[in-house]
This record gives C-alpha cells, sequence and structure tokens, in this order.
C-alpha cells in the first residue's frame, strides 16, 4: 500500500516538471498564417458490453463497462481553400481497419465530393488493446469476436465522419509549429534478443534499443493566436492495461489526451492568456497550477482544444518498463524465448504502478503528457511550404525486391508462424509456444492442414518461419488476411508523415525514415534537408500485424513471427516508399494500384443483440440495489473509492455518444451539478449481470482525486431499455444518497 501511494503521489508531482515554462509561451509570438486549419474530436465508443477487445486475441476478455471513452481526434492542413491539403485521423482504438477507410471515403465523397480521398485521408489508430473489436473485414481478425460486429465498426465510422466535418468547418487561417524532445521511460524493448540480431555497427548509430523521441505539432489559430490543437507522435504499445481487464480504455495513449485537454482547458483560459501576456509585457515571472488530473474534461464543440497522441513504429516496445519477470519465481524471463521454464503463461511485463494496472496508465500517460506539454510550450519551429501527398495501393503477397547487391527476391502470401501463438510478455498466448520457435510438432502440422494446407512455395518463402496458420492462402468463408495494402505519404513543409499498415519495430522504422529522408533530399533540390522531419503513422488505413527487419525475422520472436508476407517485406516497404518519395520530390504522379476488396457483404455476424428484459419484481430501472456504504467517520477522504450499484440494462441498446452512463453530481446551492462523468479517469462505469444471470447491474465508481472539493456529493446512472428486441428505447435515471466528501 505504501508503494502505492507513492506513486500516485509520483503522478501529480511529476507534472511540476513544465511549472518553470507554463506561460511563456502561451502565445504564439507574430506568426505568417501560412495555412488554413482545422482540427475535430468526436466520441467513438463502442459497445460496452459482451463484445471482444481487439488486441490481445483473448476470447474471454470482453467489454464490460468504460474505464474513460474513447475519441477520434482529426486536424485538417490545407495550402488555401483551392489548394492542397490532407487530413489525419488519430483514433482512440486498436489500428485502422480496410473496411472503415471504405465506407468512412464513401461518406466524405457523398458530403464533400472528392475533397477528401483516399490520396490524402490518413486514419492511424493509436493501437489500444481496450476497446470493442469485430470492425475489421479479414476473417483472422475476427475469430476472437466470433465475427464481425456491426456496432463497434458504425460507432468507429460514425465518428471519423464528424471529426473530419468539424476540423473541415472549423478551417481557419493559422501556423503549425513543430518541435521534438525526448521521453523518459514511457517504452523498453520487449524483444530485445531480437533486436541484437541487427548489425553491430548499426545498433551503434543509436544510444536506446527503442525510439525516444517524440514529434509534437501545435496548431495556432491566426486571428486569436490561441492554440487549438497539439499532435504528437510517439512509441510505445497501448498495453499498460492487461488482457485481463475488460473496461473499454484507451489506454496510455488515450490518457495522455485526457491529460493533455484537461490541462489546457484548465490553464489556457481566455482570462489567463490575457494576464500571462500583461505580466509577460511587464517582465514579470509567470507561474501556474501544474497537474495532469482532477479536471473536468469539456465537450469538443468545434472551437475547444484538441490534443492527440499518435502512434509511430512501435512494433517491439512495451509500457510495461520494469521489464517482465516470471510469476513463479520473481526472477527475469529467458532473455531468447521471454518464458518461465519453457512456460509462456509465466513470463509477463509489468508497468510502473505494479501490480496496478490503471495506475500504471496513467503513470505512462503522464510521462507522454508532461513531455508533450514541455514541448508544446517552447515551440518555435514555423512549419512552412507546401502541402502534398502521395498515396498507392500494393499486392504485398507478390512484390519482386532489388536488393543491395543486385539480388531479386519476393515477398510472401501472408502466414503465420507459432511465435505468434507464443504472444508476448504483455499478453501471454496460447499455452505451449515460445517465441522463437522455429519447429512445428506433427500435432501441429496435422491441425494447421486441416484448416489450410499451405502450398510448397508458401513454406518455402516464409523461410525461417514454419507456418502455423496459412492466412494467405485461404479464402474460405472469405480472405483471412489482406493481401493489397495502402502506403502513403503525407508532407507539411519539412514535415514528412509516413503511414504504415502495420506495426514497424525500432529498428524496421529506423531503416524506412532514413530510407525515405535521404531520397527526398537526393531528389528534392533545395526544399528537404537534414533538418526535415520524417515521422511514422504506425497502424494507418488498414491492418497488416507486424514488420520486422530481415535480421530480427531470423530469430522468430512474436514480432516476426507476426511478419506476414515473409523474410523481405520491409525490404519491399523500403523500395515502395522511396519510390513515393521520389515521385513527391520530382512533382511526379504515381499510379493508384489495385483497390483493396470490400467484403462488407460477405461478413459472418455472429453477436446476437441484447432482448428486452423487465427488471425483479417491484424493482425499477435505476433503482439502487447497493447504495453508498458510508465510512464510521460519516464521511469519505480523498483518495478513497466510493461505489454504489444499480438495477441497469444492457448498455448496447444505446452507446450514448458524447453523453455518459455514470455521473458524479456536487450540490451547488440547492441543486446538484456534475463535476465528473465517464470520460474522467476518476469515475468507473462497470456492466455485470445478477447472480440469477437475469438480470443487468451497473456499479458506479469514483476514485475521489485530491483535487476534488470537499462538499455533499452523490453518484448518477443513466442507461437505456427495451420491452421487447425491436421496440423503442426507454430510457432511465437514479440517483445513489448524497454524501460528503472532507
Amino acid at each position: 500500500m505504501k508503494m502505492t501511494r507513492s506513486k500516485i503521489k509520483y503522478i501529480f508531482l511529476s507534472s511540476l516538471i513544465v511549472a518553470a515554462s507554463f506561460f511563456w509561451h502561451a502565445i504564439t509570438v507574430s506568426p505568417n498564417d501560412e495555412y488554413l486549419i482545422g482540427v475535430g474530436s468526436y466520441d467513438m465508443t463502442g459497445p460496452a458490453a459482451g463484445v471482444n477487445m481487439m488486441g490481445y486475441a483473448n476470447i474471454y476478455q470482453t467489454t464490460a463497462g468504460v474505464h474513460f471513452r474513447l475519441r477520434v481526434r482529426t486536424f485538417i492542413v490545407a495550402e488555401s481553400s483551392q489548394g492542397p491539403r490532407f487530413a489525419f485521423v488519430n483514433l482512440d482504438s486498436g489500428m485502422a481497419s480496410q473496411l472503415v477507410n471504405i465506407k468512412v471515403l464513401e461518406r466524405l465523397k457523398t458530403r464533400f465530393g472528392g475533397l477528401y480521398t483516399e490520396e490524402n485521408v490518413a486514419i492511424s489508430g493509436i493501437h489500444t488493446h481496450a476497446g470493442p473489436g469485430g470492425y475489421l473485414q479479414y476473417m483472422v481478425y475476427t475469430v476472437t469476436s466470433f465475427g464481425f460486429v456491426q456496432q463497434s465498426f458504425d460507432a468507429i465510422v460514425d465518428a471519423i465522419e464528424q471529426g473530419v466535418i468539424q476540423a473541415h468547418e472549423s478551417l481557419k487561417p493559422g501556423s503549425v509549429f513543430i518541435n521534438t524532445g525526448d521521453v523518459a521511460n514511457a517504452g523498453i524493448n520487449r524483444s530485445p534478443s531480437a533486436y541484437e540480431m541487427n548489425p553491430e555497427e548499426e545498433r551503434a548509430r543509436y544510444s536506446t534499443n527503442v525510439d525516444t523521441l517524440m514529434t509534437l505539432l501545435k496548431f495556432v489559430d491566426g486571428a486569436s493566436g490561441k492554440s487549438i490543437g497539439g499532435f504528437s507522435w510517439f512509441a510505445t504499445h497501448g498495453t499498460s492495461m492487461s488482457k485481463d481487464n475488460k473496461l473499454i480504455s484507451g489506454d496510455n495513449k488515450g490518457a495522455a489526451a485526457r491529460f493533455f485537454e484537461d490541462w489546457f482547458a484548465a490553464n489556457m483560459s481566455d482570462a489567463l492568456i490575457k494576464e500571462a501576456q500583461r505580466i509577460k509585457a511587464t517582465g514579470g515571472k509567470l507561474c501556474g497550477p501544474k497537474t495532469s488530473q482532477g479536471f473536468k474534461v469539456r465537450k469538443n464543440d468545434g472551437s475547444l482544444f484538441v490534443g492527440a497522441f499518435c502512434q509511430s513504429n512501435v512494433g517491439d516496445v512495451t509500457p510495461n518498463v520494469l521489464g517482465a519477470f516470471c510469476n513463479d519465481s520473481g526472477e527475469p524471463c529467458d532473455f531468447t524465448h521471454s518464458s518461465c521454464h519453457g512456460d509462456n503463461q509465466l513470463c509477463l511485463g509489468r508497468g510502473p504502478g505494479y501490480p496496478d494496472e490503471i495506475l500504471s496508465t496513467k503513470i505512462i500517460g503522464d510521462r507522454q503528457f508532461i513531455k508533450a506539454v514541455d514541448l508544446f510550450m517552447s515551440a518555435t519551429e514555423q512549419l512552412t511550404g507546401k502541402v502534398d501527398y502521395r498515396h498507392v495501393y500494393l499486392n504485398f503477397t507478390n512484390i519482386q525486391v532489388e536488393l543491395d547487391g543486385g539480388n531479386v527476391v519476393q515477398t510472401c502470401p501472408a502466414a503465420l508462424g507459432p511465435g505468434f501463438a507464443a504472444g508476448t510478455t504483455d499478453g501471454p498466448g496460447f499455452p505451449g509456444f515460445q517465441q522463437g520457435d522455429k519447429e512445428l510438432s506433427e500435432k501441429w502440422i496435422k491441425l494447421r492442414d486441416a484448416l489450410q494446407k499451405p502450398s510448397q512455395y508458401q513454406l518455402d518463402c516464409q523461410q525461417p518461419k514454419p507456418v502455423l496458420i496459412d492466412t494467405g492462402e485461404k479464402f474460405t468463408p472469405y480472405a483471412w488476411a489482406p493481401a493489397i495494402l495502402p502506403i502513403q505519404i503525407l508532407r507539411l513543409g519539412k514535415l514528412i508523415v509516413l503511414s504504415v499498415p502495420g506495426e514497424f519495430t525500432t529498428m524496421a522504422g529506423r531503416r524506412l525514415r532514413d530510407a525515405v529522408k535521404e531520397t527526398l533530399i537526393s531528389y528534392g533540390s533545395s526544399e528537404f534537408d537534414n533538418n526535415t522531419h520524417v515521422v511514422i503513422a504506425g497502424l494507418s488505413n488498414t491492418y497488416s500485424q507486424y514488420v520486422t527487419t530481415f535480421e530480427e525475422y531470423s530469430q522468430q520472436r512474436y514480432e516476426a513471427s507476426s511478419t506476414l508476407y515473409g523474410p523481405h517485406t520491409l525490404s519491399a516497404y523500403v523500395q515502395e516508399f522511396k519510390k513515393l518519395a521520389q515521385a513527391m520530390a520530382k512533382g511526379e504522379t504515381i499510379p493508384k494500384g489495385p483497390s483493396p476488396p470490400d467484403l462488407s457483404s460477405v461478413l459472418i455476424r455472429n453477436l446476437v443483440g441484447p432482448v428486452g428484459v423487465s427488471p425483479p419484481l417491484g424493482v425499477n430501472f435505476g433503482d439502487m440495489k447497493v447504495d453508498i456504504n458510508l465510512p464510521k467517520s460519516g464521511f469519505f477522504k480523498k483518495g478513497e473509492r466510493v461505489s454504489a450499484t444499480f438495477w441497469s440494462d444492457n448498455p448496447r441498446y444505446d452507446l450514448l455518444t458524447e453523453g455518459t452512463y455514470a455521473v458524479v453530481e456536487m450540490m451547488r446551492g440547492r441543486s446538484w451539478t456534475s463535476v465528473y462523468d465517464d470520460d474522467d479517469l476518476s469515475l468507473y462505469y462497470k456492466y455485470k449481470v445478477d447472480e440469477s444471470g437475469l438480470y443487468s447491474l451497473a456499479n458506479l465508481e469514483w476514485e475521489i482525486p485530491k483535487e476534488a472539493k470537499s462538499g455533499v456529493y452523490r453518484l448518477r446512472h443513466f442507461g437505456s431499455s427495451r420491452k421487447t428486441k425491436d421496440s423503442p428505447n426507454i430510457y432511465f435515471t437514479g440517483a445513489s444518497s448524497a454524501f460528503a466528501v472532507s
């Protein structure tokens, strides 16, 4: 308990790091309005009950409440009203989806004509493993969700459309500033033995085996001088929340976004900005409150600040920074295989809040937030120059790649190996497998062949990966894995964003960035130089799992075993991105390539919707089942947890988009005022079925923040129900007894 309290204290004290420079850069000094800029944000929280989560491939991990809500965050930059533009969309989801892209682009075409297309719209996931699944179209990604989940899909597509609309309608003259800096202790390499397979002279160029650099864009309204957004890219996995978690959560990057937006809302009001201007003009010193928690998240109304924490080359980077240990002995796991006595189930990574995964989520989010604020406040490099983009579809199953020396090799149809089945230290997979396995037992070969027997070409092409699941050669009942992938380059002056449809490892990402930068400099006259910033936007536009270096592939840990298209996958990406970069540098167009399929008409849909039920006799929805249990003192202290349980119904009847299932209300005067809801990290909405298996319950838990004001509070629950499956929704609410906080 003592350790946990000290770590909780750390979260608040760590935010003081940025205190010295807080207001000095609150106002951007006389920028030139180079672009039209706009931002948007919209609730994308999916079904909070009974839907498998996307990320860990754990069939038992189904949604059962909300840790905090998920959002789409978007920015659009245009040279002028008629000039080139692009839209970047950041999702609080595991990854982008090809089918989501297809349907979003159809909607944008209907609304905007040819203004936003596959070429200039990038959709990237933060890689939380705590969001509802079932929204991807390929079979292997919907096995654990027992098929396609329309409600998950619709929540994401609707939110992306609304986020783009907000950003488009808020376009105004403004400036974009860029800044970079290193994030301390927010990620370590979870496959260090694979990283060490890379050439020693290459590794010697870098001080760490993960990328610690964060790149941040600051968007400033030209008319008011007020910042409207901050978008950053940094690589760390969304696995602070474990595979046993069942609460919808944006994990550490979603938490960082909460902290950033709350901080701005609390510290960057117009009144404070004017006071900052006055003090700064007279040479006085500035200071301000610093905390990453405790402020109410304000809903975006099209004019509020939008802060996004985007994903990068995250493949081998874990937020469980204490390392991986054996559960039985407490000793470090085997270095090569990440197992304990040959058992992959016993080896687990530990986050900084261990054993509290929610605390770990907050701490890793806080570390990213602190660096983002530092970069945001000190950003002085203004981006100028062209807005441009290039995009192409490629069939990644048969790309011919010319290697250095003239040798020609080829990519393969998609396949997964036994290291994939082993899982990672973030979430072990199936028992009996280890990372680094290069042989299959006769039992697994027979099972594999019964599902899909790989061709000899496939077996040879994937070497040294033994094929466990031949996803690229199986097409029943429909395709199991993508073949056609999009790659994309976005340009904003000297910022280059590489949209990649997967998870590049640290060294794979470094090689890709270097190759693109070198190509741009070689072919771009004086437009590009060593000061050109190249970032990777991971998990963008579709999902095709991992990309390792050729050397890492040889060891066949999880990331290599999940590199679908064989040992030369990275070389194919580098070759094709160089073609895009050359076309961009020379101002040339590039053929579109083969369009990906739309499989929506053949997708399997097994999830059964909730059926209408009534509460127990004599009880109404919203009534209390278990009221507040007051302590002996008669009041709660800050830091303690308050809970109450309500008779409720399935939250899948209505996702309450831009609304809430849970509220903390405070008595002010003679009326109750909402002060926290399920968009806040301190309030938990938990859904469950009662002991009889017939009735639904909503448990609300509030961990009272240190910043909460003393006073009288109550918990309120909102929900909906139906009398029958097809009848209209009936909405209800209920409130707990009042309680005091002192």
